[in-house]
C-alpha cells in the first residue's frame, strides 16, 4: 500500500517570499511594520536582498527605480496607514511615468475593519485612482495565486502600479506551499503590412518626426531605434526624461521634449508634418500643454490598446511594443536621402543646445561643471534627478549613450534622485551612478544616504545649493515681480551632513576645483557628496532661462 503523501505547507506571508523568489525577484525595498512580521519572517533566509530604507516614500522610489531600469515590477513593503501614505508618492509617479511596482501594505487585522481602528485607512480609496489594480489578501491560500498576478499586471499594456494589501492575521495563516508559475506578458509581432503602413506614411512626408519614449525598451531595442532612423534620415526626438532610449550621439537625435526643451525644438515638432509616437504619446507636458503636433498625421504604436494619455488626432495605430516594433524596423529600412535637410536641422539645433555656457553669476558655474562631467563620467553612467531646476542641467548637458541610464520623474516628483541613485547602484553595481539634487529636492528624501552607506552604493551626489526654490521662484518672479514669498531656504552644510552619515563630503564654491572634488568622490569606498553652492539669482543654463522646469 502507497503510502500517501502530505503537500508541504507554509504561512501565507511566507509563501508570498516563496512566489516573489520563483518569480526572480532580487530585491525588495522596505520600511518595516508589526502589519506584517511574517512576511518580514519570510525574508530572513530569503534569496532576496531585504534593502532597509528610512522612510517609506524612499522605499516606494527604489522600487520604482528598479522598474524603471530593469523593466521588472520593483517591489516595496511599508505598513499601513501612515506607511502607506508615505509611500503614496512613489505610486503616484510610477503611474503617471507608466513604471512597473508592486506595493505590499500592511493592513489591520479583518475583524477590526470598520470601525476607526489604529491606523486603518481604506486601501481603495487612496489607491483607487493611481494604480493599475489594489487587491486585498483576505483568501491566504491565495496569495501565491494573487501575487504572480499582480507581478503580471504591473508590466502588461501600458506598465503601472499594483498595490496589494496584507491583514495582519491573513498572512499567519498556514496553507499549500504550492507556487503559482509566472503569467507570460501578451505580445504582438509587427506583421509586414503594419510595417508597410508606417513606412509609407513616412515615405510620403516631408517633414516626418519620431517621437520615443515609454517602457517596453530594451539595451539591444535602444540600438535598433538609431540603426532604424538614421537609415530612413528619421529625426528622433524624445519624451519627457526619456531620453536614455537612444544613443544621444546618433545622428538622428534631435533632443528631449517636455519641460526644458528648447524653444527650437518646440518650433521644429510643430512644423513636422508626420509625427510618429513610438512608445509615447501626445501627452500634456511633451505637446506643450496640448498645442504641439495637432494637425500633423499622427502614428501610434504602443503596447497599450487604450494609448493612454494620448490626446488629438491618431491616423494609425499600431498594439505592439516599441522594442518589437523598431527591431523588426531596423532590419529592412532603406535611406532616403530627400530628408537629409530636414533632419540635418533638428541636429544642429540640438548641438547648439546641448553644448555648456558659462551661466555668470558668483559661486559654482554649473554649466562648467557639466562641461566637465562629460569627460568624466563613464558612457555607461546612470543619471538620476528628481523635480527642480537643478535638473535642467544634467538632462541638457550630460548626453545619455546606453539604455537605460536615466531615473527622473515625468510627474515632476521631487525627493526622487537619492533614493533612485541607491536603486540604480543595486541594480548595476559595475556602473557609476550620479545623482543631480537640488537643495529642496535633496532635503525631501536625503536620509536615504544613510541606505546608501549602509549598501556601500557607487554613487555621486551632487546637491545644487541656491538657498531657495529654484522653480517656483521663477514662476513668481514672472507672475508676481517684486513679491518672492514661501520659497527661501536655510540650508545645512551638506558636505558635513554626508560626513556624519559615513559618506565622503567636500564643499565648493568654485567649478574650477570640480575635477579634484569628483575624483576623490567616485574613487570613496562608498556614496560620496559634493555640495555646490550656487549663485541665488541662476534659474537655468545661459539658454533659453525662462524654460519651466518640474
Amino acid at each position: 500500500m502507497n503510502a500517501v503523501q502530505e503537500t508541504p505547507t507554509t504561512s501565507a506571508g511566507h509563501l508570498i517570499v516563496r512566489q516573489l523568489e520563483a518569480l526572480g525577484v532580487q530585491r525588495v525595498y522596505c520600511v518595516p511594520g508589526e502589519s506584517y512580521l511574517d512576511t518580514l519572517d519570510g525574508l530572513y533566509d530569503s534569496t532576496i536582498r531585504t534593502v532597509v530604507c528610512r522612510q517609506e516614500g524612499g522605499a516606494g522610489i527604489m522600487a520604482l527605480t528598479e522598474g524603471r531600469l530593469t523593466g521588472t515590477p520593483g517591489i516595496a513593503m511599508v505598513t499601513r496607514g501612515p506607511g502607506a501614505a508615505n509611500a503614496m508618492i512613489s505610486v503616484h509617479t510610477a503611474w503617471q511615468d507608466g513604471t512597473p511596482m508592486v506595493l505590499f501594505v500592511g493592513l489591520i487585522p479583518t475583524d477590526q475593519r470598520g470601525h476607526e481602528a489604529f491606523q486603518e485607512f481604506s486601501l481603495e480609496g487612496w489607491f483607487g485612482s493611481t494604480a493599475k489594480r489594489v487587491y486585498v489578501l483576505d483568501a491566504p491560500d491565495q496569495a501565491g495565486s494573487l501575487v504572480a498576478e499582480a507581478m503580471h499586471v504591473a508590466v502588461s499594456g501600458r506598465p503601472g502600479p499594483v498595490i496589494i494589501g496584507l491583514p495582519e492575521e491573513v498572512l499567519r495563516e498556514q496553507v499549500s506551499a504550492r507556487v503559482a508559475p509566472a503569467r507570460p506578458v501578451a505580445s504582438t509581432e509587427v506583421s509586414d503590412a503594419d510595417l508597410a503602413a508606417v513606412e509609407a506614411l513616412i515615405d510620403a512626408a516631408e517633414r516626418p518626426l519620431v517621437i520615443a519614449g515609454g517602457e517596453r525598451w530594451s539595451p539591444d531595442s535602444a540600438v535598433a531605434l538609431a540603426k532604424w532612423a538614421e537609415a530612413k534620415a528619421l529625426p528622433v526626438a524624445t519624451d519627457f526624461r526619456a531620453y536614455d532610449v537612444i544613443d544621444n550621439d546618433s545622428t538622428s537625435y534631435v533632443g528631449m521634449l517636455g519641460y526644458g526643451r528648447s524653444k527650437q525644438l518646440s518650433d521644429y515638432a510643430g512644423r513636422a508634418d508626420l509625427i510618429v509616437y513610438l512608445g509615447a504619446v501626445r501627452s500634456d507636458v511633451l505637446s506643450d500643454g496640448y498645442t504641439l503636433g495637432l494637425e500633423a498625421r499622427t502614428v501610434v504604436i504602443s503596447a497599450d490598446p487604450e494609448a493612454t494619455a494620448h490626446f488629438g488626432r491618431t491616423d494609425l495605430q499600431l498594439l505592439v511594443s516599441p522594442s518589437r516594433f523598431v527591431e523588426r524596423a531596423a532590419v529592412q529600412a532603406q535611406f532616403r536621402e530627400d530628408a537629409q535637410g530636414w533632419l540635418a536641422e533638428g541636429r544642429r539645433n540640438w548641438d547648439t543646445y546641448s553644448t555648456p555656457l558659462c551661466d555668470g553669476g558668483s559661486g559654482v558655474d554649473l554649466s562648467a561643471v557639466m562641461e566637465q562631467l562629460r569627460s568624466l563620467l563613464p558612457a555607461d553612467a546612470v543619471v538620476t534627478y528628481g523635480a527642480g531646476n537643478h535638473a535642467i542641467w544634467p538632462q541638457r548637458f550630460l548626453p545619455s549613450r546606453s539604455y537605460p541610464s536615466v531615473v527622473g520623474p515625468k510627474n515632476g516628483a521631487m525627493g526622487v534622485g537619492i533614493p533612485a541613485a541607491v536603486a540604480a547602484s543595486l541594480v548595476f553595481p559595475e556602473r557609476q551612478v550620479l545623482s543631480v539634487a537640488g537643495d529642496g529636492c535633496f532635503l525631501m528624501n536625503g536620509q536615504e544616504l544613510a541606505t546608501a552607506v549602509a549598501q556601500k552604493a557607487n554613487v555621486v551626489v551632487l546637491v545644487v545649493d541656491n538657498s531657495c526654490y529654484g522653480t517656483i521662484r521663477q514662476h513668481q518672479e514672472r507672475e508676481y515681480p517684486g513679491r518672492p514669498s514661501a520659497t527661501e531656504l536655510v540650508n545645512p552644510d551638506f558636505a558635513a551632513l554626508a560626513r556624519a552619515y559615513g559618506a565622503y563630503g567636500r564643499q565648493l564654491t568654485d567649478a574650477a576645483d570640480f575635477a579634484e572634488a569628483y575624483a576623490e568622490a567616485a574613487a570613496f569606498d562608498g556614496p560620496a557628496l559634493i555640495h555646490l553652492v550656487v549663485d541665488p539669482e541662476t534659474r537655468g543654463p545661459a539658454i533659453e532661462k525662462e524654460s519651466l522646469t518640474a
